[in-house]
């Protein structure tokens, strides 16, 4: 009896616990931000990291073992495919990383199979500053974490924002935070009436800002970098600014609208003039087809002649801003037929108050 227990206890030391007793392994795929929002790479570090001996590959070329659950970036993952066919450098340099980017896809795809993937909010960004700086944006960071690696990985994943996979802080400065809030709002008063899959991305690629393994260059660099590509999205859709000389009372001035992007747009147009010296017409439910401009014809009425601003804004369709303001400079240099008969009137009126004037006085003298 004695020999039968120590056997059992011998044959329960020696062999492999089960999957479901063994200690399961957490596998993070992340990594700092390489693509710029303009689409070309900062550097090629990523191809180094990708290598084999690369930190990151060396979390995929290893011997399979079950009972890995894998935290991965999609972000990261979309950069990879990116590097994966024709990329360029910021510098200029020639890069070298296509086929190592193709050839860690294929792996982390196949020592992925049947294990568990949880997709990381898109960009990895510090959950608890996002929480603070914009809470619907982060459900939004989610989501499209989610999506983009199921169609990198051809599978579905799993998404939980509310374990804390999310590991790190961000060091982005305050004015920096405020430079992604003002980036943040811009993409989203433009996507009320823009329908676009790079506006879509570029919104939320804003997320690598808060990322907590950006370092301080990085963070300085890429949100530089967000403001112009930002700032380069938001004039595809734009009004003309211009100067006009009117020489008629009533007139019709051409304003052109353009539109850069891939799908038609709808917006109201509405003219506002800084004074009342013409009245100008606006415009509503007006479609531009995309990858063009159209020419609106402005009605104005001049009241006085005089120089006059008016604000072009483009809105949507209860009345908020999508695109900051056009200035349009008008310069009239005839007087409207109602001040004309105003001022005629009032000349008459003089002219007979000074005749009743001098009537009273010759009056008086002969008295």
């Amino acid at each position: 009896m004695k020999k039968f227990i120590g056997l059992l206890v011998a044959l329960l030391v020696v062999l492999p616990l089960s999957p479901a007793q063994a200690e399961e392994v957490v596998v993070r795929i992340t990594s700092m931000a390489h693509q710029t929002f303009t689409g070309e790479f900062r550097d090629d570090n990523l191809a180094q990291e990708l290598t084999p001996s690369g930190a990151l590959g060396l979390l995929v070329f290893t011997p399979r073992v079950n009972n890995k659950t894998w935290v991965i970036d999609a972000a990261l993952v979309d950069e990879v495919i990116a590097m994966s066919g024709k990329y360029s450098l910021v510098s200029g340099a020639v890069p070298v990383g296509s086929d190592i980017a193709a050839a860690w896809l294929k792996q982390l795809k196949r020592i992925t199979n049947r294990q568990q993937v949880v997709a990381l909010a898109y960009g990895n960004p510090d959950v608890s500053l996002a929480q603070k700086l914009a809470p619907s944006e982060l459900k939004s960071y989610f989501d499209i974490g989610k999506t983009q690696l199921e169609t990198a990985l051809g599978r579905p994943v799993r998404s939980e924002p509310s374990v804390g996979w999310s590991k790190g802080k961000s060091g982005l400065s305050n004015p920096l935070r405020r430079e992604y809030t003002e980036n943040r709002k811009a993409l989203i008063n433009l996507s009320r009436v823009v329908n676009d899959p790079q506006l879509f991305m570029m919104r939320a690629q804003l997320s690598k800002l808060l990322s907590p393994a950006l370092d301080k260059d990085g963070r300085e660099f890429f949100s530089s970098n967000a403001r112009v590509a930002v700032d380069a999205m938001v004039h595809k859709l734009r009004i003309n600014s211009g100067k006009y000389q009117i020489t008629t009372s009533n007139v019709k001035l051409p304003v052109t609208v353009i539109n850069e992007f891939d799908s038609d747009v709808t917006v109201n147009v509405s003219m506002l003039p800084i004074n009342s010296r013409v009245v100008v017409d606006s415009f509503e439910a007006i479609t531009i087809p995309a990858k063009s401009k159209k020419q609106l014809e402005m009605g104005v009425d001049v009241i006085a002649p005089g120089q006059t601003m008016v604000s072009a804004l483009i809105t949507d369709s209860d009345g908020n801003d999508v695109v900051p303001e056009a200035t349009l400079a008008l310069n009239s240099t005839v007087i409207d037929s109602r001040v004309t008969w105003f001022t005629t009137g009032a000349a008459i009126l003089l002219l007979l108050a000074g005749a009743a004037q001098s009537v009273r006085r010759v009056r008086r003298r002969a008295k």
